[in-house]
């Protein structure tokens, strides 16, 4: 049972391959990106060899605790990342419950996480490779904190179902977990200020941890090499029960999740229309007040909205370390790129919903406009409250209407050049109600490319209107910068009619071939 529970997952593994090409070379990207880390790492621990055992011991325990912290908590925050061997699937069947808990936990060796995490947790031997006993004791204990790691999630996951299977639950917790992403900058540069107070009560917290299921597998070649045997064993067993708790607990709960499978929530009653009733009963109306609606509720647009009230604490603490909070300027046409970015994948992320324009006829131009009008709803006031706020607390009056121009231009041209790429391309992307940290296989080397040249193409565009910044700023003539406001609202104005007109051509020439498109990526 277990082997073939293994080699299914393998073959599913491999079936996902033979989708696309895209595939094959995003996991590939994945792979290599993922050998490159793991070697950096576990260099790293060789490093560790020649230093004092004592401080070895110290971040090994600490790095090993973060990462089986890390498996416990971001599978809540982080669901439908891998549901190939979803214990759902298996209800209907007679399954010996010890062997089906064997499987699905070996099975997630089977992907770039789980062989990152045995390679990086077993390659602690390289640190203790001092003498035989040390090295066993790492190695033992690499490979059982790894099952420690992929058990600890199995049992979050299974114990927390009926919370993440929550609608409101999985939104808010995948916005939350956007939040530190985005600020990993100021935290981690917060956190270096602070290493020397930390270095002082870091070795009593890993005497803590060693004793816990987050470190206690990493701290047993610490003993062995001190030469604390009877400390040793006892860690070890305790390490043991540990583990024989968390499994036991899993498969209590799995059985239990398998004897009594969740039905599906009855949806709530919609109450009035909605956005629907705010919007003229026009095709751009309608097509405005459903995207608009999936910006107030889908998470995978809510994410362009938590940026809003975080960029600028990372582009103020990005000028203060570099002693120049003139810097603070970007902030204006770098969050009106952002937001007309949000549109680029629009029919991606609309699915199956995308039938609806197909079926009922929609006019090209009315949907690129209603779905502008959508993002405008937020866009436009956040690109004016940053442009002009920050020139007036710098003081910088003068250089208030460039910066509005660009701005303006950055969120216009910026919609327009989305209108044309959403239309002209598609990638697969998380389906609505999951992750919106879900990549589905292959999907990355297409998704960098497109999303990558669209963000090119808009920066580009705001050359004109930055060169008379730049001439503003050399001459001292505030002409420049009101003629780079003309240019800026002029240009803009005019690529995004063009924008709206060009990708509204090619999606009435290719709706159907769209359509297939964004059922072949689901």
């Amino acid at each position: 049972m277990v082997a073939h529970l293994l080699r299914l997952k393998l073959l599913l593994l491999g079936n996902s391959f033979r989708r696309s090409p895209w595939q094959l070379v995003g996991v590939g990207i994945g792979a290599l990106y993922g050998l490159g880390m793991a070697v950096t790492l576990v260099a790293g621990t060789a490093y560790l060899s020649g230093v004092d055992p004592e401080l070895s011991n110290t971040i090994l325990v600490s790095a090993v605790s973060l990462v089986t912290l890390g498996w416990a908590v971001i599978p809540l925050v982080a669901f439908g990342v891998d549901l190939t061997l979803d214990p759902a699937r298996f209800t209907t069947f007679t399954l010996s419950r010890p062997k089906l808990a064997a499987g699905l936990l070996l099975s997630g060796f089977i992907g770039v996480p789980g062989i990152l995490t045995l390679v990086l947790l077993g390659g602690q031997f390289l640190a203790w490779r001092q003498n035989p006993a040390t090295l066993a004791a790492a190695l033992l204990g690499g490979v059982l904190g790894a099952l420690m790691c992929l058990a600890l999630a199995r049992l979050t996951t299974t114990s927390m179902t009926r919370l993440t299977a929550s609608r409101r639950f999985r939104d808010v917790a995948g916005i939350i977990a956007i939040i530190p992403l985005i600020l990993l900058g100021p935290i981690i540069g917060s956190a270096a200020e602070g290493i020397e107070s930390v270095l002082d009560w870091l070795p009593r917290l890993v005497g803590v941890l060693g004793f816990t299921p987050l470190g206690v597998f990493a701290a047993l070649p610490g003993d062995v090499a001190a030469g604390a045997w009877g400390l040793g064993a006892l860690r070890l067993l305790l390490g043991l029960a540990y583990l024989g708790a968390v499994l036991w607990a899993w498969e209590r709960g799995l059985h239990r999740s398998m004897e009594n499978p969740m039905a599906p929530r009855a949806g709530t009653k919609a109450v009035g229309m909605g956005a629907l009733g705010i919007f003229p009963g026009t095709p751009v109306g309608a097509v405005a007040a459903r995207c608009l609606t999936y910006w107030l509720k889908d998470p995978r647009y809510a994410a362009s909205i938590v940026i809003v009230p975080l960029m600028p604490v990372l582009i103020w603490f990005t000028s203060t370390n570099a002693g120049n909070p003139q810097i603070m300027l970007v902030l204006g046409p770098l969050l009106a790129i952002l937001m007309a970015f949000a549109i680029s994948a629009d029919v991606s992320y609309d699915s199956t919903a995308f039938s609806l324009h197909v079926l009922t006829g929609v006019r090209g131009v009315a949907d690129r406009a209603g779905r502008v009008l959508a993002c405008a709803v937020f866009a436009l006031p956040v690109t004016l409250l940053a442009a002009i706020l920050t020139p007036v607390f710098l003081d910088r009056l003068d250089l208030l209407p460039a910066i509005l121009g660009i701005s303006l231009c950055g969120l216009l041209a910026g919609l327009g050049v989305a209108s044309v790429a959403s239309a002209r391309f598609t990638y697969a992307v998380p389906l609505p109600g999951e992750s919106p940290f879900k990549t589905p296989p292959g999907a990355g080397a297409r998704m960098a490319v497109v999303q990558l040249a669209t963000f090119t193409v808009m920066s580009v565009l705001l050359v004109p209107g930055l060169g008379l910044l730049v001439a503003q700023l050399f001459t001292g003539e505030v002409l420049f910068g009101w003629l780079a406001l003309v240019v800026g609202i002029a240009e803009g104005a005019v690529l995004l009619v063009l924008g709206i007109r060009i990708g509204g051509r090619w999606l009435d020439a290719r709706m159907p071939e769209l359509m297939q498109a964004v059922m072949v990526n689901r």
